[in-house]
């Protein structure tokens, strides 16, 4: 039977693929690349490194897949991103069917971790619901840029008895950072962190954590706001792409 591994590789760092990971991408017979264009090129690059760096026998072989992304003229923001895994599935099916041999392995290399903001899994999920194509499949774990950022800024994600509340930048609000101690961002294109106005909140935040490219900065928002935003604008300017986390700490919603 036809075999799928959906690996994490970690956010950046060639060093954070694991054991496991490398086990398992020693099994593969064809990967699967998604490509996101020119821009955003360092990320198909990182993942060939990773093959390269880490395969005994390099007799795989890469099949890339063009990203159509997400189609604007939908006004849901959920209805986009249902007709875009739709789209995904009907390619990931075919691909399947038509790049593995029965007796073949293949695999999806995932940035950071498959469980977080990552939509592999869901698209897998509709392509077995389909019924038209099977095969196995594992999923392997990896390090997340959450994990990376706390390590680089030396830091835990709660204090003790606290709460964590990971999200995105569309979903932050006054009223979340208010009532909740830790609160991690992800997917953040907007500066979400700016509409954030309580002086006691701190912000430990990343860019492209654990590569070579990777930028850091902390301490009270009120003071860091604006150094967070031009160091991320000119980074994205320099590299065609961003890819940013942070966590926001906010002491006075600590409870006794």
């Amino acid at each position: 039977m036809r075999k799928l591994y959906i690996i994490g590789i970690g956010p950046g760092n060639p060093e954070q693929v694991t054991i496991q990971a490398i086990k398992a991408i020693n099994q593969v017979d064809v990967f699967f690349v998604t490509s996101k264009g020119e821009a955003k090129n360092d990320l198909t690059q990182f993942r060939k490194e990773i093959c390269e760096r880490y395969i005994d026998e390099p007799s795989y072989r890469t099949v890339e897949i063009v990203d159509s992304g997400r189609d604007p003229t939908i006004d849901s923001y959920a209805s986009r991103v249902e007709a875009w895994h739709q789209q995904r599935a009907l390619i990931y099916e075919e691909l399947i069917k038509n790049e593995l041999q029965e007796d073949e392995c293949g695999a999806f290399l995932i940035w950071g971790d498959p469980s977080l903001y990552d939509s592999t899994l869901r698209v897998i999920d509709q392509v077995i619901s389909r019924g038209l194509i099977h095969f196995d499949y594992e999923v392997i774990p990896g390090i997340t840029s959450i994990q990376a950022l706390a390590a680089r800024h030396k830091i835990t994600l709660n204090g003790i008895g606290e709460s964590i509340c990971i999200t995105t930048g569309r979903q932050l609000s006054p009223g979340l950072i208010s009532n909740t101690e830790n609160v991690i961002v992800m997917l953040d294109g907007k500066c979400s962190f700016k509409e954030v106005l309580d002086k006691e909140v701190e912000i430990y935040w990343g860019a492209y954590v654990g590569s070579d490219k990777e930028v850091l900065l902390s301490g009270r928002l009120t003071e860091t706001r604006e150094s967070i935003e031009m160091a991320r604008s000119s980074a994205r300017e320099k590299n065609g792409w961003v890819m940013d986390t942070y966590l926001l700490r906010n002491p006075s919603a600590r409870r006794p």
